[in-house]
């Protein structure tokens, strides 16, 4: 059952990022009686109110094109995830653009989150400094903004490369960061933060703080950032402590990933949390850009879909992949033949031999197939089940949370980082991962066999989770040594039909034209320029 509790995302009062409160303070006589960051954070229960106001920057936040929709966007850059609306179709193409939209959003959610760690993590030390009671509390809180700060600057370097970075509360345009050396400045940041966190934070939780972050969520980010940056020894040592000590195991059936049910709890490492019914005004609108186009209103449906996997993909799957079901829908009532003899909208099935093509229709049933002919009700994109919940009356009052950590990442990350260091067994992690899913171990293969291998395995368990691109550009240097990986992402690309060659500037995303005009300090990546 869905907990509504308090730690559901909070729309906070942004008092506490908030200069203008602050202008001509000095000039009064009196005290101001109104809040302000300088006199918010007095106490370890309000600290932590501030941290629940972080956390909500990785949910729905404020906006419409929220953190984890311009991660969806991005994915188009692959071919694999492809769109209909312009914003992925741009990406579909390659044609992105400093002045795009979804970059502009996803860069100030990011840095204003940042900020706002950084805000925590001064108010915390001066808490403790100035005796404030609960100290256990100020630091559990502390040790949270410092993962959120790392979780913040680690999604930003992996589609961005040198990134402003800056530890210390922005007060005004007059402080603002440089950017030179910043991959090399965030990675080490990432893993000096994540590091004390685990520390410090607690391995569980229970009751209404369910789903803040935990010692095994630090950990399982800093497999991640280790092999961000080619440390294959500590991410083979940080993998294999989770899987020693954590006690998390792999579901047994794939789609509890992504269930109502099974929130913050088995595999399930750290997640954002939505609930519409916690909170009327949360949502997360994954499920309307996702969702078939011709599926009912009254079933979910909005009429378009932004967003789905192309029929070579899904094809991509082993057909007795289990994982398959919890990927993508394979079924629904269609609105587009007429009603059949029953008076009821049929039922569509997915079909590798229903019609598909680029245009309009994206390999939807056709609206003229014969209602009462199940040869004819067959479609052939890949809608995703991950995030869509068929039989919704509100297409926005979707109830499931966004997993961004899973323990099949910390396993994946484990062959890769003994498959690369050469320690211990490489074949361990994945295949956990593959006997879930139903498939044959992997033996005997040489370490670029088995390293093209985990990277397959990676694209087929988080595909439609904003995982691919980024990975794949994480193992790729363009004309490199590494470029096979750039074969990979053509080969996407190909299948879908698109006339687009592969170039040098889809590996990294440009800063957005707003900072680049508005802080003297960063310099445009050079193939922007």
């Amino acid at each position: 059952m869905k907990n509504n509790s308090k730690f559901k995302p909070l729309k906070l009062l942004y008092a506490f990022v908030v200069v203008t409160a602050m202008v001509s303070c000095t000039d009064l006589e009196e005290n101001p009686d109104f809040t302000t960051q300088e006199n918010f954070f007095q106490t370890a229960d309000q600290l932590e109110l501030g941290v629940n106001a972080v956390y909500d920057g990785i949910g729905t936040g404020r906006d419409w094109e929220n953190h984890y929709y311009n991660r969806f966007v991005f994915e188009c850059l692959v071919g694999y995830q492809v769109g209909y609306e312009k914003g992925p179709l741009a990406y579909q193409t390659g044609n992105v653009d400093p002045a795009d939209f979804y970059i502009g959003r996803y860069w100030r959610i990011s840095y204003e989150n940042i900020n706002r760690a950084n805000t925590l993590i001064e108010k915390a030390d001066e808490l403790k400094e100035a005796g404030v009671a609960d100290v256990a509390k100020i630091d559990r809180v502390k040790a949270e903004a410092l993962f959120l700060r790392a979780f913040y600057y680690y999604n930003l370097v992996r589609y961005f490369d040198d990134i402003p970075v800056k530890t210390s509360r922005s007060i005004d345009d007059k402080d603002l960061p440089s950017n030179e050396n910043g991959k090399r400045l965030a990675l080490d940041l990432i893993q000096s933060d994540l590091m004390m966190a685990a520390e410090i934070l607690p391995e569980s939780y229970t009751g209404e703080d369910s789903g803040r972050a935990t010692k095994w969520a630090a950990m399982a980010l800093l497999v991640k950032a280790y092999l961000q940056d080619e440390k294959w020894g500590p991410a083979y040592t940080t993998a294999q402590t989770i899987i020693d000590e954590s006690g998390i195991s792999l579901f047994t059936d794939f789609a509890d990933n992504f269930a109502v049910a099974t929130e913050n709890s088995g595999e399930r490492i750290f997640e954002a949390q939505v609930s519409a019914s916690a909170n009327p005004n949360e949502y997360q609108n994954y499920h309307a850009h996702f969702v078939p186009r011709d599926l009912p209103n009254d079933l979910g449906g909005v009429g378009w879909h932004w967003l789905n996997s192309t029929r070579a993909f899904r094809e991509r799957y082993d057909v007795n992949d289990k994982r398959i079901a919890g990927t993508f829908i394979s079924e629904y009532p269609s609105t587009r033949p007429a009603l059949n003899a029953a008076g009821e909208r049929p039922v569509v099935r997915w079909s590798k031999d229903a019609p598909y093509n680029l245009g309009v229709t994206g390999g939807l049933v056709p609206v003229d197939a014969d209602p009462n002919n199940p040869d004819e009700l067959i479609f052939s994109s890949g809608f995703s089940a991950k995030y869509t919940e068929l039989g919704l009356t509100n297409p926005y009052a979707n109830e499931k949370n966004i997993v961004y950590l899973r323990y099949a990442d910390v396993l994946l990350g484990h062959s890769e980082a003994a498959n690369e260091s050469g320690t211990g067994d490489p074949y361990y992690g994945i295949n956990l991962v593959r006997e879930r899913a139903g498939l044959p171990f992997l033996s005997g293969l040489g370490q670029a066999a088995l390293r093209d291998a985990i990277v397959n395995e990676r694209v087929l368990e988080f595909a439609m989770e904003n995982e691919t691109y980024p990975e794949l550009k994480r193992k790729s240097t363009f004309g490199g040594a590494q470029d096979y990986l750039g074969d990979y992402i053509q080969s996407f690309i190909d299948q879908y039909n698109v006339d687009r060659t592969l170039k040098a500037k889809d590996y990294v995303l440009p800063l957005p034209l707003n900072e680049v005009l508005g802080n003297p300090n960063v310099t445009q990546n050079p193939l922007y320029q």
